[in-house]
């Protein structure tokens, strides 16, 4: 029963000791970058929303890590400057995120819906892309968003 005590205390201070370091982590970033607007052009209509630009190594390594929730209509666009093969996780990151692969024309390349939460497991790219729009789980198929629809931003050449 000792054992159990010792065991238990340890895993809970190391519990506590985890969740300070991440809130801390957490609050030391700034909770949101620059924002434009983008726009997705489907089969069917248009879609306008809100982006938050990641742009930098940092920003791009931080992404949506340690929020708790993301406004219908938001997004977060990673650019990567040049086209290139890219993948993405979950790590720290509570929300569930539909992402969106995008090439330097501005046209969807591939999706993944509803990145689990906290996962580890790699989500790429299916091959060079400039650019990733990651957005609130189930987003993509509220909107209709499909492989091959248009991305209209200043990121992309001419859109």
């Amino acid at each position: 029963m000792k054992h159990f005590v010792l065991v238990r205390n340890w895993l809970l201070g190391f519990l506590l000791t985890a969740i300070m370091a991440a809130t801390a982590a957490a609050q030391s970033l700034p909770q949101s970058l620059p924002t434009s607007e983008l726009r997705i052009a489907t089969s069917q209509t248009q879609h306008f929303l809100k982006v938050e630009l990641a742009n930098t190594d940092e920003t791009r390594a931080r992404g949506l890590m340690f929020r708790m929730s993301m406004p219908p209509n938001v997004g977060m666009l990673f650019d990567y400057g040049i086209d290139q093969q890219v993948a993405m996780w979950m790590k720290n990151t509570f929300i569930p995120l539909d992402i969106l692969f995008i090439d330097r024309r501005g046209k969807i390349v591939n999706i993944h819906e509803r990145a689990v939460p906290l996962s580890l497991a790699s989500i790429p790219s299916d091959g060079p892309v400039r650019a990733a729009l990651e957005l609130n789980g189930g987003s993509v198929a509220r909107l209709g968003i499909k492989p091959g629809d248009q991305v209209f931003h200043p990121l992309f050449a001419g859109k």
